[in-house]
Formats: C-alpha cells, sequence, structure tokens
C-alpha cells in the first residue's frame, strides 16, 4: 500500500513540475468530432476489443484493499501497452483508490473504454491529495468512461475544512479535490456514471474539445460546501444532456474560455443552479461565448439562471447566451445577472469591467419564492447590451412578481409574469 501511495505522489510531482509554466493558455480549438454521427447511447464492443480488468493486476474490491497499484498498471496496460481496441474494466465490488493520473495520449488508435461497473472509492487522507484532484484525465484523444458505477469522493470528512474561494479576493485559496478531474482530452464520453459526495466538485471539464456528458447522477446533500455539479472552463463544444445534479453548490459553472456549449434536458436540485460565471475574477479571462440552455428543470435552488460577474477587479466577457424551455419549481432568484457578485447590496466599489451582450431568457415558467423573479444589475461603465426577455411566467404563490433592470435596458415581449421593467 505504501509503495502504491508513493509511487501515485511521484507522478503527482513530476506533472506539477511539468506544468510549471503559468503563463496565460488559449483555449483548444476543436477538431473533427470522431463521435459526431455515432450513436453513443448504447455500448457494444469492438472487433477484436480486448477487456482488461483490474483485479488481473490484483485490484480486491473490498472497499479496504488500496487498490492503486492496481489501476496504474491497468491503465499502463490499456493506454500504453495496447495498440487494437482495449477497455479498462472495473467489475462490481468497491475499490480503494488514491489521487492518481489517467494520462494520454494512448497508443491505440480508437477510442479507450473505461468501463466501471463497481464503486471507487476516494482515500480520506487529504495529505496524498497534492495536485488538488482525485482522478485526472490528460491528453486523452478518444475515451469513453461509462458503465453505470460509481466514483465515491468519501468528502463528508473533508467539508468541515473547505475554504470558500468565492467569498473573498485571496487567489490562492485552495480548493477541495474534484472527483473526476479533465485536462487537455479531445472527443471524450462520459456516461451513465454517478458521482457521490466529492470532496470538492464532482467534474472539472478544461482545456477540452468535443465532449459529451450524458445520463450522468451527481449527488452530494445540498449543505456540502463548493462542490459544484459540472464545472467547466476554457473548453470548446461540451454537451450535457439528460443528467441529474442534486449538490452543494451550482449544478453547472461555466468559466473563462468556454465557447459553443449546449445544455439539454438537466434536472438541478438542490444546488445554486445554473451559472455563467463567476466572471472578471482573473486577469487574462477569456470571452464565455455561445452557450444554449434548454429543456431543463430547476427545483429548491438558491438561484435559477444566472450570470455573476466581480465588480472592481478583471476585464471579461460573456455573448450569445441563451436560456430557453426551463421549468422552475419553488426557486430562489430565478433570473438574474450579478454585476455585483459579492458585493450587494450598497457595493461601493468600482463598477464590473466585464462586458455582457446578447443574452436571451424564453418561455421560463413555474415557482419562485422571490418577489423579484426577473433582476438584471449590470455594469454602470459597461452596461448589458442585447437583453431579451420573452414569454416568463413565474408565479409566487398568490403575490405578485416583479422586475429589476440597472444599467440595461432589455427588449421584452410575449407573456410577461413578473411585468416589464418600467
Amino acid at each position: 500500500m505504501a509503495i502504491a501511495k508513493s509511487a501515485a505522489i511521484l507522478i503527482l510531482c513530476f506533472a506539477l513540475a511539468c506544468n510549471a509554466n503559468h503563463a496565460p493558455k488559449r483555449t483548444p480549438v476543436a477538431g473533427p468530432d470522431i463521435f459526431g454521427k455515432k450513436n453513443v447511447a448504447q455500448d457494444v464492443l469492438l472487433p477484436g476489443e480486448k477487456i482488461v480488468s483490474i483485479v488481473d493486476f490484483g485490484a480486491v474490491g473490498d472497499g479496504e484493499s488500496d487498490c492503486t497499484q492496481a489501476f496504474m498498471d491497468a491503465w499502463k496496460k490499456v493506454c500504453h501497452e495496447s495498440f487494437g481496441p482495449t477497455r479498462l474494466l472495473v467489475p462490481p465490488g468497491k475499490y480503494l483508490l488514491s489521487p492518481m493520473f489517467f494520462t494520454g495520449p494512448c497508443n491505440a488508435s480508437s477510442p479507450i473504454t473505461f468501463q466501471v461497473q463497481g464503486t471507487v472509492l476516494a482515500s480520506t487522507d487529504l495529505s496524498e491529495y497534492v495536485n488538488e484532484d482525485w482522478l485526472r484525465f490528460e491528453k486523452n484523444n478518444g475515451l469513453k468512461i461509462i458503465g453505470g458505477g460509481i466514483f465515491d469522493g468519501q468528502g463528508q470528512e473533508s467539508w468541515k475544512h473547505a475554504e470558500n474561494c468565492e467569498s473573498g479576493a485571496d487567489e490562492s485559496c485552495r480548493r477541495n479535490p474534484s472527483n473526476l478531474y479533465f485536462e487537455d482530452n479531445n472527443n471524450v464520453i462520459i456516461q451513465n456514471i454517478r458521482s457521490v459526495n466529492p470532496k470538492g466538485f464532482h467534474m472539472f471539464v478544461t482545456k477540452s474539445t468535443n465532449v459529451r456528458l450524458r445520463k450522468l447522477k451527481l449527488v452530494a446533500p445540498e449543505t456540502s460546501p463548493n462542490t459544484d455539479g459540472i464545472h467547466v472552463s476554457r473548453s470548446e463544444k461540451v454537451i450535457i444532456s439528460r443528467t441529474t445534479i442534486a449538490t452543494g453548490d451550482d449544478c453547472i459553472s461555466i468559466i473563462n474560455g468556454v465557447k459553443n456549449m449546449f445544455i439539454n434536458k438537466l434536472k438541478c436540485g438542490p444546488g445554486h443552479g445554473i451559472s455563467i460565471g463567476s466572471l472578471g475574477k482573473y486577469p487574462n479571462e477569456e470571452e464565455v461565448k455561445g452557450v444554449r440552455i434548454k429543456n431543463c428543470s430547476l427545483i429548491g435552488t438558491t438561484n435559477g439562471l444566472r450570470i455573476k460577474a466581480w465588480p472592481d477587479k478583471y476585464p471579461g466577457a460573456a455573448s450569445d447566451i441563451s436560456f430557453s424551455n426551463i421549468v422552475m419549481q419553488d426557486v430562489k432568484n430565478p433570473i438574474i445577472i450579478d454585476q455585483e457578485y459579492q458585493c450587494y447590496p450598497d457595493c461601493k466599489k468600482k463598477p464590473s469591467l466585464v462586458k455582457i451582450q446578447n443574452v436571451h431568457f424564453s418561455n421560463v415558467r413555474g415557482t419562485t419564492t422571490s418577489p423579484l423573479a426577473v433582476d438584471l444589475r449590470c455594469s454602470e461603465l459597461f452596461p448589458c447590451q442585447g437583453v431579451t426577455v420573452r414569454d416568463i411566467d413565474l408565479k409566487l404563490r398568490l403575490d405578485p412578481t416583479t422586475s429589476r433592470c440597472v444599467n440595461t435596458k432589455p427588449l421584452f415581449g410575449g407573456l410577461l409574469m413578473p411585468p416589464a421593467c418600467p
């Protein structure tokens, strides 16, 4: 067990050394989508596909034995020693796993399949998490994670020590480890798996392209801190569909450099809703552009559809954002643009430097717990441009709901409850 953990830590340290250059990096440009015209709903063995089980490398599914070395050896076999179609199998059972890298590029020309049927348990020793995440997938071109299994972060104890990285200006805040972290990957499918009780985010996707997240169930208590469901940055062509998220923070958070993202048939709640941002917190942020969110439901969330940006910090931008066909049940702050993030009310700081334009809310209906159902508070320095609000029906029991528009002049139309801003 000690040998396996030492090896994992050595790999982590090597990766840290290789990424020591912190110069700003651009969002990668999406290339050909190898899954674009294929039926990805069903898993079918490819001709000649080999199955490599972690049990063959000594993994014991008793929930107590350290299986890190077995996972490392199995990944080496599948990724670096195989040239034809291959899948890594995690059979039924409970497998304890320390932090680990699943690093490509792999030798095979066809995608690697990671089939999880059992439960993968995270180590609870926080001293092992040198690089802030549990399972890191990097530099893979063609990866499928499937199987109906569970990634259990066992984060309950760690929540007592979580830092709130959104509450202040400290840019050195250390977040708790994510369950699954994806960086510099292309052509990825994550389908029909569960993530429970992460120490930090359930999933973190960054610097990746052509990523599909389908039929996922991400669950943590409503009181668990900073447990965002899916956090996306500097990525292009990310699709989230038919997914259920019940957690303690944003169901979906979309920040710096995300382009051409589509969310369809998401069920969110409890949690903090669907967020673009926070934006403008760090220097050299790239624009968030081309995000479509439709056919979703939010239940009992503390926010609904939100764009949030920091005042008195750095420039940023968000454009071509649409929210349509959304059903809400008892949602607080259903529609909100907040460019006084963590400063409202009575904000005395300089206005936000984030430019927001072409944002569209349409066919949003249901119930709210807030009298102020549409709250659009934009920057005095850069007022929001091209905002439309159409066919909104949000009720607060028998009481009327209202709208507020600050530093923006939206175009209202269709059925409106609450009424348009005066």
